[in-house]
Parts: structure tokens; C-alpha cells; sequence
């Protein structure tokens, strides 16, 4: 069992309100057939994601000392991530609109009622952060679908371009708070001495990179890259248009800012503009040192891939759940670190560890560059 740092439960409420409230703002507005549709395979249908939101607090709220019975538990399976593919889950029974948010009413009704007399917060710590993390899916969604409003990123601050961590042994992982299994246990690391730039590179390092060939120039890429790049036709970052000077950013197009985070992004993309640049992406590990020493700004803008592939820290140990991380450790998935403006201030912790396939692009995600010596 993790040792917790237990907040008050009025804060605790506050947060299982909020991202609820963030929930329904998502789909406020949306009509049935919008929420029911498949609008990407790589994402569920949004009605799906909001039986799951429901359903998986159903599950751990009956799962505290004194609890009720869940409320449906019949929908546990439906609403199971591992068990249902998202690429089938336009195909399940799932609840219609109307009752997918009856049933997130009461299993939020029952969670407030509950935190007052809880002893161990974990539970609702667990229901807020997934939900949080739900909602970044369905932003992923929205995008992939063309719907919704655009989003600005700011640009990075002006100062030194890359910062020197020096060598030594790193804290890595989570030590105290809420944290999930794979933070854990905390370990330190030995690590060379590297430098990490400051900024996510940008819109108009982007342009660069195309401008010079760098989708046509397979030097840049690796092998699993390059054959990824030619099966998809890709020429430049997903949702950029043409001209490389705008972008659809869900339903409008707007102009692209030189100066903020390139999006979009992905890992073997990233893996192409390191080596043109010659940098190379940071691992996890240096992120974190990196990170816990204060030096990188515009961290929490865009995911940032690192060249690290998700495996399990020394001392791991699965909890509260199996499928929550070790189903998906050494299955060739690339950790991504920092948090993105979609997700929840919580999510931007210092070891907070997201992870997907290095083919993926639909996440909100960009690069941070690092060398071995200052460029």
C-alpha cells in the first residue's frame, strides 16, 4: 500500500466537482449523434468515455470499507478499458446519452457523500485523476472531429537557450502525495552530465525542418520511422494545412505562432527533428532531473516524448490495479513527460510518467531537445 499525504476532503470535493464540471462542459452542447458517433478509431465514441468515467468510479466507490453495492455493476465489463479495444467500442451496447450522465450524477452524488467519512483518500484521489485524464481524451477527440474551439499556446520565455545538469545520482519518482504504481518506488539514478534546452521547440524550428527537406531526407529518421513516414505520406505535424502557415486547431483555422510549442507531433517525428538539429530527445530520467532542478519553461504546454520505452522502476509494485501500467510495460511504448494545456494541473507533477505509441500524433504532444554538451 502507497503512503499518502491525505488533503483535506473539502479540497478533495472540490476537485471530484470541478473535473466533473470540465466534463460536461466538453460535450455542452453536443447533440446525440455527435456524442455516439466514431470519429477516429485511434479514440471512443464521447458517450463511451463518459460511461467509463461513471463506471469506474461506480467500481471503486463500492470498493471502500462500508460501501454500498455499486450501482451497475452489470456495466463493469462493458466499461472495462483493457477488456473493450477502442477501436470496438462503437460496436458495444453502451448506455445512450441521457443515461451515460444520469449514471455520472449519482456516482458523483455517492463519491460527495462519501469523502467526509473517508479515511484514506486514495479512492478519490484515483476517481478525479481518471476522470481528469478523460477529459484529455475526448479534447483528443474533439480535435480529431473538427469540433470545439482553438487553443493558443504561449510562447516559451526568453533566456539561455539550453541549461547543464551536472552528473550525479537523481531522485527519480514519486516519494509522497498521490502518485500511480509506476512513479513508484522511488529510486535514484546515476546520469551523465547533459544539457536539456529550456523551451519545446517551436512552430518555426518546425518550419525549418521542413523547409529543409527533413520529411524527404530519410538521414534524419530511424528505420521504424522512415517506413512509418512513407506508409502515411506524412510531410509536416497533423492539422497543419498546406502552406505550413496555418493549422485547424478543432474547428478553426488559425495561424500558426513561430514562437509557440509545435503540436501534434510524434515520436518518430521527434526522433527525425533531434537528429537534424543534432540534439537528440532527453530521457525520462534526465526530464525528471531536469525538472526537479526548475530549469525547463514551458513545461505543462505540450507533452514532451523523451527516448525512453515505458518499463516498470526498480521495487514495482502493482496497485490498486494490474491494468493500470504493467499490461503495457516493454510493449514498445515511448514515455512522454510534462503535461499538456488539455490535461490537469496534477497530471504536470514532476513524475507523472504518460506513455503511447511512438506513432501516435492525435495526443498533444511536442518535443524538448538535449545534447551532451551546450549547443
Amino acid at each position: 500500500m502507497q503512503t499518502l499525504t491525505a488533503p483535506r476532503t473539502t479540497d478533495t470535493a472540490a476537485r471530484l466537482t470541478a473535473a466533473r464540471i470540465r466534463t460536461l462542459d466538453l460535450i455542452d452542447g453536443l447533440d446525440d449523434s455527435t456524442l455516439e458517433r466514431v470519429h477516429s478509431r485511434l479514440m471512443s465514441p464521447l458517450v463511451w468515455d463518459l460511461g467509463h468515467i461513471a463506471a469506474f468510479a461506480d467500481l471503486w466507490l463500492s470498493r471502500q470499507p462500508g460501501a454500498p453495492p455499486p450501482l451497475r455493476p452489470e456495466l463493469f465489463g462493458l466499461y472495462d478499458a483493457a477488456e473493450t479495444p477502442r477501436a470496438d467500442r462503437g460496436t458495444l451496447p453502451m448506455l445512450r446519452p441521457a443515461a451515460a450522465r444520469a449514471y455520472l450524477d449519482a456516482t458523483l452524488d455517492r463519491a460527495l457523500a462519501a469523502v467526509p467519512d473517508a479515511e484514506d483518500d486514495l479512492v478519490f484521489h484515483l476517481i478525479a485523476e481518471h476522470e481528469e485524464q478523460h477529459t484529455e481524451t475526448m479534447l483528443q477527440c474533439l480535435q480529431l472531429a473538427g469540433i470545439g474551439a482553438p487553443v493558443l499556446l504561449r510562447p516559451a520565455g526568453q533566456g539561455p537557450r539550453t541549461v547543464r545538469i551536472s552528473a550525479g545520482r537523481h531522485l527519480i519518482g514519486a516519494t509522497e502525495g498521490f502518485s500511480y504504481d509506476n512513479e513508484r518506488a522511488a529510486h535514484e539514478r546515476e546520469l551523465p552530465a547533459f544539457a536539456i534546452d529550456r523551451a519545446p521547440v517551436t512552430n518555426g524550428e518546425w518550419r525549418a525542418f521542413i523547409a529543409d527537406g527533413g520529411y524527404q531526407d530519410a538521414r534524419w529518421w530511424t528505420a521504424a520511422g522512415w517506413a512509418w513516414r512513407a506508409t502515411e505520406d506524412v510531410q509536416r505535424p497533423l492539422f497543419w494545412i498546406d502552406d505550413t502557415a496555418t493549422a485547424r486547431v478543432f474547428a478553426d483555422i488559425v495561424a500558426l505562432d513561430d514562437d509557440a510549442p509545435v503540436m501534434h507531433v510524434c515520436a518518430h517525428e521527434a526522433d527525425a527533428f533531434a537528429r537534424w538539429s543534432g540534439a537528440r530527445l532527453p530521457t525520462e530520467f534526465e526530464w525528471e532531473a531536469a525538472a526537479a532542478a526548475g530549469v525547463l519553461d514551458g513545461a505543462g504546454q505540450v507533452w514532451e516524448w523523451t527516448s525512453s520505452t515505458f518499463s516498470a522502476y526498480p521495487g514495482f509494485v502493482a496497485h490498486p490495479y494490474r491494468e493500470y501500467s504493467a499490461i503495457f510495460f516493454d510493449g514498445g511504448y515511448r514515455v512522454l513527460r510534462g503535461g499538456s494545456w488539455a490535461s490537469s494541473e496534477a497530471t504536470h507533477r514532476r513524475t507523472f510518467r504518460n506513455w503511447d505509441h511512438p506513432q501516435r500524433r492525435q495526443i498533444f504532444a511536442g518535443v524538448r531537445l538535449a545534447t551532451e554538451e551546450d549547443r
